[in-house]
């Protein structure tokens, strides 16, 4: 995905291995998210699961968050409250009723290697759970916390993509079939007509012939864009590293 939306600052990223673009509060929110919901299905409480995100959440430096017009100390500390404040609403409403899963594997990271595709695809799995839908299989559990639910998410491109991926690495891992793909998006702020703060959808891989064979098209394409002699270009509309690509190109910092 860093590739196809901004081929410079993927290339700074993955090959360079700069690491220095600042995270957006959202980001850094859906990251401490996260690592509550990997404590709590790791076993821990409630209560202690959300501790250990919000200490996840203070832990990262200041440098690290981009505040945007929050330049001053004072400032920047009332953003910080604010994204705790957010951080412990969207928490507590995925835990208030928290979805139940038998859990084989928490934060599952693998490789695995794909007969026709040149490169071996990488995932991290949020949750690797039994599936309620087919004896002997698997499902995959991913969690995202946004400000506003997705439209048609059960075919939404990047879903599909992030879900084959996770596919392939899962199926490789566990050497069982692998039947789902279960996104929970969490809304952040609360509904104001008291509707529910958590919306559920998913991917029944067994009726996904053509979107696989889209995505061997994909990955085999983009795989041979990477592998060729090119001049890596910016993307100024790119919303979160637009502007950085841009400088970069103008400087010409990654030049060889």
């Amino acid at each position: 995905m860093a590739f196809l939306r901004n081929p410079l600052a993927w290339h700074k990223r993955y090959v360079e291995k700069i690491y220095d673009t600042p995270t957006t509060p959202a980001s850094a929110i859906g990251r401490a998210g996260h690592y509550a919901l990997e404590q709590y299905y790791r076993g821990e409480r409630k209560e202690e699961a959300t501790a250990r995100g919000l200490a996840y959440l203070r832990n990262i430096p200041d440098f690290e968050i981009e505040f945007g017009k929050a330049k001053s100390k004072k400032a920047r500390k009332e953003k910080r409250a604010a994204m705790e404040r957010e951080y412990l609403q969207a928490v507590g409403f995925y835990l208030a009723k928290a979805p139940k899963h038998e859990v084989l594997g928490v934060e599952v990271s693998g490789v695995a290697e794909v007969d026709g595709l040149p490169l071996p695809l990488k995932a991290v799995s949020d949750l690797v759970v039994v599936s309620k839908a087919d004896a002997g299989a698997v499902d995959i559990v991913d969690h995202k916390f946004v400000n506003a639910f997705s439209r048609g998410a059960e075919r939404k491109a990047l879903f599909v993509i992030q879900a084959l991926f996770n596919y392939y690495t899962v199926r490789a891992l566990f050497g069982k079939p692998v039947r789902r793909f279960i996104v929970y998006e969490c809304k952040k702020t609360r509904n104001a007509d008291g509707s529910a703060q958590v919306r559920r959808y998913q991917l029944d891989f067994s009726q996904l012939d053509e979107e696989f064979a889209l995505f061997h098209r994909l990955i085999a394409d983009a795989t041979a864009e990477i592998m060729r002699e090119r001049v890596y270009l910016p993307n100024p509309s790119d919303m979160f590293e637009g502007e950085h690509s841009f400088d970069l190109y103008r400087l010409r910092l990654l030049d060889e």
